[in-house]
Protein backbone atom coordinates (compact mmCIF):
# COMPACT_ATOMS: atom_id res chain seq x y z
CA UNK A 1 0.00 0.00 0.00
CA UNK A 2 1.27 3.29 -1.03
CA UNK A 3 0.54 6.43 1.34
CA UNK A 4 0.26 9.75 -0.17
CA UNK A 5 0.39 12.62 1.86
CA UNK A 6 -1.79 15.47 2.46
CA UNK A 7 -0.88 18.78 4.22
CA UNK A 8 -2.56 20.79 6.59
CA UNK A 9 -4.63 23.62 5.31
CA UNK A 10 -3.51 25.44 8.05
CA UNK A 11 0.30 24.86 7.61
CA UNK A 12 1.81 28.05 7.51
CA UNK A 13 4.42 29.97 5.16
CA UNK A 14 7.88 28.61 6.25
CA UNK A 15 6.88 24.43 5.71
CA UNK A 16 6.08 24.02 9.47
CA UNK A 17 3.34 21.36 9.41
CA UNK A 18 1.91 17.69 9.71
CA UNK A 19 1.16 15.61 7.04
CA UNK A 20 -1.48 12.96 7.23
CA UNK A 21 -1.65 9.91 5.23
CA UNK A 22 -4.56 9.12 2.46
CA UNK A 23 -5.36 6.06 4.74
CA UNK A 24 -5.55 7.84 8.14
CA UNK A 25 -3.11 5.32 9.21
CA UNK A 26 -0.16 7.77 9.73
CA UNK A 27 1.11 11.44 10.45
CA UNK A 28 4.39 12.98 10.06
CA UNK A 29 6.25 16.56 10.42
CA UNK A 30 6.62 17.54 6.70
CA UNK A 31 10.34 19.29 7.69
CA UNK A 32 11.24 15.36 9.06
CA UNK A 33 9.03 13.56 6.42
CA UNK A 34 11.27 9.87 7.02
CA UNK A 35 9.94 10.05 10.70
CA UNK A 36 6.31 8.71 10.79
CA UNK A 37 4.04 8.27 13.36
CA UNK A 38 1.77 5.03 12.90
CA UNK A 39 -1.96 5.31 14.63
CA UNK A 40 -5.09 3.98 14.21
CA UNK A 41 -7.45 6.34 12.22
CA UNK A 42 -10.28 5.73 15.50
CA UNK A 43 -6.99 7.19 17.59
CA UNK A 44 -6.74 10.38 14.68
CA UNK A 45 -10.20 11.12 14.50
CA UNK A 46 -9.87 11.57 18.62
CA UNK A 47 -7.35 13.50 18.26
CA UNK A 48 -8.67 15.78 15.89
CA UNK A 49 -12.08 16.27 17.00
CA UNK A 50 -9.90 16.94 20.76
CA UNK A 51 -8.36 19.65 18.69
CA UNK A 52 -11.47 21.14 17.45
CA UNK A 53 -13.06 20.91 20.78
CA UNK A 54 -10.56 23.95 22.03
Amino acid sequence: MTRRWKKSSRSVSDGACVEVANHLDAVRDSKNPSVVLSVSPARLKAFVDGLRAR
